[in-house]
């Protein structure tokens, strides 16, 4: 079989890349042609774009990025017809993927939707899209299927993909070797998480770092990604005493102490190494505004919508400050029924998001539906 996926982003990536693994391991003659990363490349097939060229955060970012985008989709539409696959994957990235899954659709080209977009939260009516566009739904959070049943889409829960990706980790180094050839010292780490897209990184990043010097007895390592070069986190990290680890956010997860996370995946990824955390974004002003108006839930953390209750703090926008960043923390470093509470919170969410297999699960969904 021809599978072409799309994935947009960093998390999208990772899934991807174990999608493919499984796919491959129940399809022999399985052919990739994708958009993605570094992960998904290491699985072979042919690369169209990848995921450091396609990251654009918020609404006015994407408007001044417009131009490119509609190229994008061109190339997409052209390289899609080209290749004649037998599946177009999409993972998440709505609004990139929901055109393009009209696009199949008309084109006589099956549509799986791997990683629901969170329309649940904003825009549900793009539901009627996915109903008209999509031939299968399969979706990573435990309410979304209810979600998608009520509004009659064909939709299938095969697990979260995390819990394997974690369960298959395995760190090669131990915790003093990890110190020792990362230049760190034998205080406990406080890890940032300042997300995977450059917009979002510059946004979040200094004042995650400024808060170290209030925390003398803890060192501050980020987690950054290899889309970007060392030089630019040391910009936004000068004057502070952080280090920079990058491609090594699993390593430093099963380090850390605490960890302070700039909110997406990476929130559900932490809770599942059981580090304590708190929750932080800021973004683009006129981008904030609009989203305030637009968006229906009560949480922007991974870890507070599935549980529906807040578990972990979260600072949104003008809340992210130097002040209350610090408070936050430090009630997050040093009150033991306070770490107690996330922990009780942590083993509830993992039994929520089911066993492990999601990657095999979904491969398994996709073949059964190829063969129909």
């Amino acid at each position: 079989m021809k599978y072409y996926l799309i994935a947009g982003e960093a998390s999208g990536d990772l899934h991807g890349s174990n999608l493919m693994r499984e796919l491959k391991g129940m399809d022999a003659s399985a052919s990739f042609r994708y958009w993605g990363g570094d992960k998904m490349t290491a699985q072979g097939g042919e690369l169209v774009k990848h995921i450091k060229e396609m990251s654009f955060m918020g609404f006015w970012e994407v408007f001044i990025n417009l131009r490119t985008i509609l190229g994008y989709l061109k190339l997409c539409e052209r390289d899609l017809l080209a290749y004649k696959p037998d599946v177009l994957i999409l993972i998440d990235y709505p609004g990139f993927n929901l055109r393009m899954a009209e696009f199949a659709k008309k084109n006589d080209i099956k549509v799986v939707y791997y990683i629901s977009p969170q329309i649940w939260a904003w825009k549900a009516s793009r539901v009627k899209k996915i109903k008209a566009f999509v031939d299968r739904m399969l979706v990573i959070l435990p309410f979304e299927k209810e979600f998608y049943q009520k509004y009659g889409v064909t939709v299938h829960f095969p697990g979260h993909p995390l819990l394997d990706a974690i369960a298959n980790f395995k760190n090669e180094l131990t915790e003093r070797h990890f110190r020792e050839t990362h230049g760190l010292t034998d205080k406990p780490i406080v890890a940032l998480l300042p997300g995977s897209r450059m917009q979002e990184i510059i946004s979040n990043l200094p004042t995650m770092a400024a808060t170290s010097k209030y925390f003398g007895d803890y060192q501050f390592v980020v987690a950054g990604v290899h889309e970007h070069s060392q030089s630019c986190y040391n910009n936004l990290v000068a004057g502070t005493d952080v280090k920079i680890i990058l491609g090594q956010t699993y390593p430093l997860l099963s380090v850390a102490s605490a960890a302070i996370v700039a909110s997406g995946t990476a929130t559900l990824e932490t809770a599942l190494f059981g580090v304590p955390q708190l929750v932080c974004y800021r973004i683009n002003r006129i981008s904030y505004l609009i989203a305030r108006k637009l968006i229906k839930v009560k949480y922007i953390s991974l870890v507070n919508l599935i549980l529906n209750r807040r578990l972990v703090d979260e600072l949104i926008q003008n809340d992210f400050n130097d002040s209350y960043l610090r408070n936050a923390l430090d009630l997050l470093l040093n009150d033991p029924q306070h770490k107690k509470h996330i922990a009780v919170g942590y083993e509830e969410l993992s039994r929520m998001l089911g066993g492990k297999g999601a990657s095999k699960n979904a491969a398994r969904m996709i073949s059964d539906f190829l063969a129909l």
